[in-house]
């Protein structure tokens, strides 16, 4: 198997990072959480959403396109 140099430094920077979290995933993600907050420049502002306020629920131009499936076909 051929050897990728970016994986092995992706990997290589994971587990040094885990380790200063003594290998705790959840504790490294809490600190990346605080320092996020603490900076004022947060990643995203998540919000609670649904596919029906997206428009995404609705794809077809037709209104047949739109009706649910028969049970049978879920």
């Amino acid at each position: 198997m051929a050897r990728n140099e970016i994986l092995e430094e992706i990997y290589a920077v994971r587990e040094a990072l885990l380790a200063e979290h003594g290998g705790d995933v959840h504790a490294y993600v809490e600190a990346a959480r605080k320092r996020a907050l603490e900076s004022g420049r947060l990643i995203a502002a998540p919000k609670q959403r649904t596919i029906r306020c997206t428009g995404a629920a609705k794809s077809g131009d037709l209104p047949v396109e739109n009706l649910s499936s028969p049970p049978g076909e879920r």
